[in-house]
């Protein structure tokens, strides 16, 4: 079961905001300041923490950070008053994923919980399989067999996102704009040398291959 720690010093916010997690199917665990929240941050597996500014002992701002240390990727959400922009970007500067100010509307918190949940088990399985070959997006590395693939970054992303959905035709514009940005200023036909590289470099040992659809752009197949 997921669990959620929440830190905050008001036992009434605690109680509102586990009651409405609880209902979700969550499991929660409270503290009640900042120190009391690490302490059972490193004792108890915990999937996320909803954790107040103004806290006792130690503050969300430590805390914040010091979660942030422990664990680079654990999704964590600012509860707070306090909702100044000057603190609101100190929050996110810190690490903090989300940032939701009281009062506050319950089923908004339950949302939020639930779409940093989702970002963040995407982020842990950023693995695709093309037959024996494993992209991971973890390492930006390519596993087949035995052996490990090392690609220029723009080659991975370009494979990983044509990996992702197999079949589907993806224009150049497209991949130029979420590989590249759309504020890539370059030419478009930067996507056939890199996919001409890809095909070169797969072209014996690939369970796949990218077709070229004339007039609209790229797909990826897998072989049967």
């Amino acid at each position: 079961m997921t669990t959620i720690l929440v830190a905050d010093d008001d036992a009434n916010i605690r109680e509102l905001v586990c009651l409405f997690l609880r209902k979700e199917g969550f499991a929660t665990v409270e503290a009640d300041d900042g120190k009391e929240a690490l302490s059972i941050y490193h004792s108890t597996p915990v999937d996320l923490v909803v954790l107040d500014i103004m806290m006792p002992t130690m503050d969300g701002w430590t805390l914040c950070k010091e979660l942030r240390r422990a664990n680079a990727e654990i999704p964590l959400l600012m509860l707070t008053a306090r909702g100044e922009t000057w603190e609101k970007v100190k929050g996110f500067e810190l690490g903090t994923d989300d940032y939701l100010t009281k009062p506050f509307d319950p089923l908004e918190l339950t949302v939020r919980v639930k779409a940093l949940l989702k970002r963040y088990r995407i982020g842990y399985s950023q693995t695709i399989k093309l037959g024996a070959i494993t992209l991971d997006r973890q390492t930006y590395k390519i596993m087949t067999g035995t052996d490990t693939i090392t690609l220029p970054l723009k080659e991975f992303e370009l494979l990983y996102k044509l990996a992702e959905t197999p079949g589907q035709v993806y224009t150049r514009e497209q991949l130029i704009d979420q590989i590249w940005g759309i504020d890539y200023a370059g030419d478009n036909r930067t996507i056939d040398v890199h996919i001409k590289r890809l095909r070169e470099r797969f072209a014996m040992i690939a369970d796949f291959h990218i077709e070229t659809i004339r007039g609209l752009g790229y797909r990826l197949e897998v072989d049967e």
